[in-house]
């Protein structure tokens, strides 16, 4: 039987292998500059022989060292956030389970240690590798409103000026159970104080670059505008309609062609499941885009705007919550969520000041939360929250959201 063979590789020599270990360190390099010329030509002979065999060069074998470094820290801090993320979770659970059953929630339900955080190397770059693609660009209003038009043939009817926005908002929010605070206050948050009906993160106080979808008064993503017209949808309808027999003349022509569109769109939402996950999806296409252009309109701008808070409030009412919620306790539910949010909401103070914000969070999302890290009890988160608004309620627009009230 005939059989193949292939050629063996060279085999690089071990003594090779660590002269090249030795002089690709720093201090080695510093060193190689002062020796003779003849060891210098030596080395370098030998070096060269080393990579013409296979080898890695200098900057690699320092890339794998401080990888090596990196990994090894790495793994001994997963080992320790693994086990404390478990017991987050087992809590959480626990809870959630005893809330189902009317049972009373204690400090035992909740993780009293905070999160270990990691304070190790680095990852390094290798050299050897090719830049990483550019990211793909966050969408903006030029194209929000690009795929309204191609999708629905509709344009979001502007505002002629910032503070009648304002009003409509403020007429809506009043109306529907919001209080001139939770809306002043939130706004203050998000915003900033200052910002107007279109503005997006990233692209305020200077930026030049969106950073996400969030837009308007109470920075709704895509996502949000998609399950709000799927949960919300009837009501949106309703409102629209309403307006449209009181609206006489030309005007009624074009608020009847907006309430078709509106219905377009709130029959697309809902065709999809209705959870957070089928919403993100619809929310990264160019039809949830259109439908996040409705944040611009200025009938269902301020009616997607209310929605996105009052959602919040009705989940805290349905689950026995009479007293109102202050601004701050609202904007934990809008950020962390209706369920995470109420289990702070609900919480005695003496609580709130022992319980650590990480019990509210999914890892990732708490350690990519600097605000969360450094006030880390569900007292300080909150107090950190009331302050901001404090600061940010006396600036103009804030000021000018409180009067249209």
């Amino acid at each position: 039987m005939h059989h193949s063979f292939r050629k063996p590789k060279a085999l690089v020599p071990l003594a090779l292998v660590q002269l090249a270990l030795v002089l690709s360190s720093p201090a080695a390099r510093a060193e190689a500059d002062v020796l003779p010329p003849a060891v210098r030509n030596a080395n370098a002979q030998l070096l060269s022989q080393f990579f013409a065999q296979g080898g890695a060069s200098p900057a690699v074998l320092e890339y794998r060292r401080k990888l090596a470094e990196y990994q090894a820290a790495r793994a001994a801090f997963d080992a320790e956030a693994g086990a404390y993320w478990s017991q987050i979770y087992e809590k959480r659970k626990t809870r959630n389970a005893k809330r189902r059953s009317g049972q009373q929630i204690t400090l035992d339900d909740y993780v009293l240690e905070h999160p270990p955080l990691y304070n190790g190397p680095k990852k390094p770059v290798n050299p050897e590798e090719t830049p990483e693609r550019p990211r793909k660009p966050i969408p903006v209003t030029a194209d929000f409103l690009r795929a309204a038009q191609e999708l629905y043939r509709f344009t979001p009817q502007r505002p002629t000026s910032e503070v009648e926005f304002k009003r409509a908002y403020a007429r809506y929010a009043l109306a529907s159970g919001l209080t001139r605070e939770q809306a002043v206050r939130v706004y203050a948050f998000e915003t900033g104080g200052t910002g107007t009906h279109d503005v997006q993160a990233g692209i305020e106080h200077g930026g030049k670059r969106a950073i996400s979808t969030a837009m308007g008064y109470n920075q709704l993503l895509t996502t949000n505008s998609v399950e709000l017209l799927a949960e919300q949808g009837h009501e949106l309808i309703r409102a629209l309609s309403e307006k449209v027999t009181r609206t006489p003349g030309p005007a009624r022509h074009a608020l009847e062609h907006k309430l078709a569109v509106l219905k377009k769109m709130v029959a697309h939402a809902k065709s999809v499941p209705d959870t957070w996950s089928e919403h993100e999806k619809m929310g990264r296409t160019p039809q949830g885009w259109a439908m996040h252009a409705m944040v611009l309109d200025i009938d269902i701008g301020p009616m997607l705007q209310t929605h996105k808070l009052l959602t919040s409030v009705l989940f805290a009412r349905a689950k026995g919550h009479s007293r109102p919620l202050s601004a701050a306790e609202l904007e934990m539910m809008n950020l962390t969520g209706d369920g995470t949010g109420l289990d702070m909401v609900t919480m005695p103070q003496a609580m709130r000041e022992q319980v650590p914000t990480s019990n509210f969070f999914q890892r990732g999302g708490y350690e990519r939360n600097p605000v969360a890290i450094r006030h880390n009890t569900v007292a300080k988160l909150l107090a950190v929250t009331d302050q901001r608004m404090d600061a940010n309620s006396s600036k103009a627009g804030a000021r000018e959201l409180a009067a249209a009230f």
